[in-house]
């Protein structure tokens, strides 16, 4: 009876963390972000980055910052993963939270990946967090109302199962793809190097600005209670797709600044 009751209890905690708002823009999401952004490393950023994460992959490391949320004593960092803004604003003109958002995340991972006093240990923890914000960054739901919590209020179905417009952007869409995230990566969009160059123009709060207009289009996008399905996958998905292309490519300019 006792082995059984051990059997049971990694099942109950494996099942609770794999809950649709655990992980943000999904762990495929994510994985695509770091293994496009891998491709477009320098070869000094590369070796710099392969040393802070002793041989892991960005891919691997992408969804750290939502795996320690079961831990309590990272949990200053959950504000770091989204920005509560209305749809009539602006980075700029939205009123901030005291803890800290996905601006305040990146920026401090950067200034501690460029602090030559910064520990290697310290490097590491950051380089983690910075590459999953900036993935969270371009899911355009992290940049949502706060009345409705980035759409995870907001409740709809897909393929007539319950769910809501967060977790719909988040893994919904994705997994109905089908593909590994290599897949998903290898397969992203041919891009000319004037393209790449203008995606990776401009600050992070322009990012920010930029998704949000995103975000205010996909608010329209779907009523209360509507049963999402193939359409609105055929309509989404390519705008899904391009947001984790857009994340990489942004995530290695970071890196390559930083790492030169």
């Amino acid at each position: 009876m006792k082995f059984k009751l051990l059997l049971l209890i990694p099942f109950f905690f494996i099942s609770k963390s794999s809950n649709e708002e655990a992980f943000f823009w999904g762990q495929n999401g994510h994985r695509v972000t770091g293994k496009i952004a891998e491709k477009h490393l320098t070869r000094r950023a590369k070796r710099k980055i392969d040393k802070l994460l002793k041989g892991e992959s960005l891919a691997f490391v992408s969804t750290y910052a939502d795996e320690i949320k079961s831990d309590k004593s990272y949990s200053k960092y959950y504000p770091w993963h989204y920005i509560n803004m209305d749809l009539d604003e602006t980075y700029a003109t939205a009123e901030k939270n005291p803890q800290g958002d996905l601006v305040t995340g990146i920026d401090k991972c950067i200034s501690i990946l460029k602090d030559e006093n910064s520990t290697d240990k310290d490097k590491a923890f950051f380089l983690k967090l910075l590459v999953h914000f900036v993935g969270d960054l371009h899911q355009p739901m992290h940049i949502g109302q706060r009345e409705d919590k980035g759409g995870n209020t907001i409740q709809v179905q897909w393929f007539g199962k319950g769910t809501n417009l967060h977790a719909v952007w988040d893994t919904k869409m994705i997994e109905e793809w089908n593909m590994s995230y290599v897949e998903l990566a290898n397969n992203a969009q041919d891009l000319s190097k004037n393209q790449i160059k203008a995606i990776q123009k401009g600050t992070v709060i322009e990012w920010v600005n930029e998704v949000h207009e995103i975000t205010k289009e996909l608010y329209k996008s779907v009523k209360e209670g509507e049963n999402l399905r193939y359409r609105y996958s055929y309509d989404y998905l390519g705008i899904a797709r391009r947001q984790l292309q857009v994340g990489g490519i942004r995530l290695a300019k970071i890196l390559n600044d930083i790492f030169g």
